[in-house]
């Protein structure tokens, strides 16, 4: 029991750190349905292909040799998976959903399951299914730790965290204080309303999807560098833990993504004490299941009111 108690600062250090990852996830899948009121499935693999761009930015600068400014390489890499990513989000958006748009929702949802499907096997084409390796040791040092209530929070876990609120704070601060921001309300809480006020929702939902994807790609490079390898699954696990942090904080709500993801994270950690660490995403689903049977709209949601 005190080995267990001895270990609790610790997995409260890594619930925070992979449940910030969550909540960058669960933000796009929630943004997305926020406005367009579609659940795209497709959002894990992008997040998987911002990892491979981080790591493909990170190989050119280990084959030139030129890794003598860390800071430089590890802005290069997330400016590489956000750009990489924004633009696959505006591509999917134009030829998979728009085009699908006004129609029924099973419609869309098979047509994001089908993306899913294409860019998984895309990557696994191009990496012969073989995982790629971050060499994360040459980018963060791996000895640089701060020791805080018997808990070790190494510089890449700091790193995460501080990356992870400043996005979070700064799409806050777009949503709430921006043009942009505003027309994205107006068309989730009305379209038809917004399109006679001046809003070109067909820009703003474009928008939705390119702003979604690039926080896919930024969390793409940072789980890349947590557990330094990835492969071409990583995206299914990863999508289907987002999608269940944005469920239970209240798919639609902001706030309710990033607590969701916070609270996923340290479930998830938490639960590898009372379990064997292979029942981890089965511990993640039972809580998906209970949160849909006890509060189907989650934590910041509203239940909808029927009409007489």
């Amino acid at each position: 029991m005190e080995q267990l108690i001895a270990q609790i600062p610790q997995q409260i250090v890594n619930g925070l750190t992979l449940g910030s990852v969550y909540a960058l996830l669960a933000l796009g899948y929630s943004m997305v349905y926020g406005v367009l009121k579609m659940l795209n499935f497709a959002h894990g693999d992008v997040f998987m292909v911002g990892a491979f761009a981080g790591w493909a930015v990170l190989a050119l600068f280990e084959r030139s040799g030129q890794i003598t400014m860390p800071a430089l390489v590890l802005l290069t890499m997330a400016l590489g998976a956000v750009i990489v990513t924004a633009i696959l989000g505006a591509v999917i958006e134009r030829f998979a959903y728009r085009p699908l748009r006004g129609g029924s929702r099973l419609v869309t949802l098979i047509s994001a399951l089908g993306v899913s499907i294409i860019l998984q096997n895309a990557a696994m084409l191009l990496t012969s299914g073989r995982a790629k390796t971050f060499a994360t040791e040459l980018l963060i040092p791996q000895d640089l730790v701060i020791q805080i209530a018997g808990a070790t929070i190494s510089a890449t876990r700091l790193a995460m965290l501080g990356i992870s609120m400043l996005t979070m704070v700064s799409l806050d601060a777009i949503v709430l204080k921006t043009k942009f921001g505003r027309a994205m309300r107006a068309t989730s809480q009305d379209p038809e309303a917004a399109e006679y006020m001046g809003v070109n929702t067909s820009r703003v939902i474009a928008g939705t999807f390119i702003l979604g994807s690039a926080l896919a790609g930024l969390a793409g490079v940072m789980i890349g560098l947590y557990y330094t390898q990835v492969d071409y699954m990583i995206g299914f696990s990863a999508g289907m833990k987002a999608f269940t942090a944005a469920v239970l904080g209240g798919i639609g709500s902001f706030h309710g993504a990033v607590v969701g993801g916070i609270l996923l994270g340290l479930v998830e950690s938490f639960g590898v004490l009372i379990a064997p660490p292979v029942y981890k995403d089965a511990i993640v689903f039972a809580v998906l299941i209970f949160t849909l049977i006890l509060r189907p709209y989650g934590l910041y949601g509203k239940p909808r009111q029927s009409r007489a």
